[in-house]
C-alpha cells in the first residue's frame, strides 16, 4: 500500500490545521479524504506524481471543482511539509487548477448560489448550528452585507416588520437593506432555537443583545467562526472552499443585482459605498454576461437568426 506512509504526515498537518488555523471538524475530515485519495509517497512524489493524479481525477469523471478543491489541499499539504523541513520542494508548484468546461468565474454563478443554499437547507433539517448557518447564508446573500455587520448585528436590528434590516455600515453610517422572503423566513426560524447559542454565567448579558450570540470575548459570532462554517458548507456543496467567503456572497449579491438590469446607484445604495466609483467594479464583474445578452438579444447582431440584412 502506497497510501500508509502519507497517514503519520496527514495527521501531523491537519494537527497543525486545528491548532493554528482553527480548522473544524468537518474542515479536516474533508482534507483527510482528500489527501487519502492521492496514492504517491508524499515524501518523494514529483510534479508528475500530481499531474497524473489530476488526470486520474478527470478520468474518473470528477467534477472540475471537485479537482480543484483536492488541488488545495494538496498545495496546502506540501506546504506545511515544506515549511516543516521534511521537503525540500513543492510538487504543487507551476501546477495550474483543473480547467472546467466553461471559464471560472469571478464570482459566484446563480446555480452556485443555489447549490449553496440547497446545501444549508439541508445542514438546517439536522440541528441548531444547521438552522444558524441557513440563517447566515440566506442574509449574507440577500443583503449583500459585509461579515463585519452582519456578525456584529444587535438583536434589535430584526424587529422591524416591514422587512428592511437596519445596519450599521463602515463609518457608523446606516442604511435599510431588503431582505426577501426566503431570508426573513429563515431569520424567523433561527429565533426559535437562538436561545441554545446564548453563553451561560457571566458573559450571556453581553451575548444577549446580538443576534447571533456567542461565546467570544466580543459577545457575537466572530468573522474567524463565520469564514469557518462557509468553508464547511462549501465542501458539502461541492464548492471549492477557496472561492467562498463573505465578501464573495457579497460580490454574488451586487453583480448578480447588475446582471438583472439594476441601476448602479440602486447597487451603491444596497452596498452602502461612499462613492459610486467603488461599485462600478459590478459593470466590469457583469460584462461578459452583458455581452452575451447583447449578442443575443440585440437586432443587428450577426448572431442573429434569420435572414441576413442584404436578403
Amino acid at each position: 500500500m502506497t497510501r500508509a506512509p502519507n497517514a503519520a504526515l496527514i495527521e501531523s498537518f491537519l494537527d497543525m490545521m486545528s491548532a493554528e488555523r482553527g480548522a473544524s471538524i468537518n474542515t479536516m475530515s474533508a482534507y483527510r479524504r482528500d489527501l487519502l485519495d492521492f496514492a504517491a509517497d508524499a515524501r518523494r512524489a514529483t510534479r508528475d506524481d500530481v499531474r497524473r493524479h489530476l488526470a486520474q481525477l478527470s478520468a474518473a469523471g470528477t467534477a472540475g471543482s471537485s479537482q480543484a478543491r483536492k488541488l488545495s489541499a494538496l498545495r496546502q499539504f506540501f506546504g506545511f511539509l515544506y515549511s516543516e523541513g521534511i521537503r525540500t520542494d513543492d510538487p504543487t508548484s507551476a501546477i495550474d487548477a483543473p480547467r472546467r468546461q466553461r471559464p471560472l468565474p469571478k464570482i459566484l454563478t446563480r446555480d452556485d448560489i443555489d447549490a449553496l443554499i440547497e446545501a444549508a437547507r439541508r445542514e438546517a433539517a439536522k440541528d441548531a448550528e444547521g438552522v444558524r448557518l441557513l440563517c447566515i447564508v440566506e442574509m449574507l446573500y440577500a443583503a449583500g452585507l459585509r461579515v463585519t455587520e452582519l456578525a456584529g448585528l444587535p438583536l434589535a436590528a430584526i424587529r422591524d416588520k416591514s422587512g428592511f434590516l437596519l445596519v450599521k455600515g463602515k463609518g457608523k453610517k446606516e442604511r435599510l437593506a431588503p431582505l426577501n422572503p426566503g431570508a426573513r423566513a429563515a431569520i424567523e426560524s433561527y429565533l426559535d432555537v437562538r436561545e441554545a447559542f446564548l453563553p451561560a454565567g457571566s458573559r450571556r448579558r453581553n451575548a444577549e443583545r446580538f443576534l447571533f450570540p456567542s461565546r467570544s470575548a466580543e459577545g457575537y459570532l466572530t468573522r474567524r467562526r463565520c469564514h469557518q462554517m462557509l468553508k464547511d458548507l462549501a465542501l458539502k456543496a461541492d464548492l471549492d472552499p477557496d472561492k467562498l467567503s463573505p465578501h464573495v456572497l457579497r460580490h454574488a449579491f451586487a453583480t448578480h443585482l447588475v446582471e438583472g438590469g439594476a441601476d448602479l446607484r440602486s447597487v451603491q445604495t444596497l452596498l452602502g459605498h461612499a462613492d459610486i466609483a467603488t461599485t462600478q467594479i459590478y459593470t466590469h464583474v457583469a460584462s461578459d454576461r452583458l455581452s452575451e445578452v447583447m449578442e443575443a438579444a440585440h437586432p443587428l447582431s450577426r448572431h442573429r437568426p434569420g435572414k441576413s440584412r442584404g436578403s
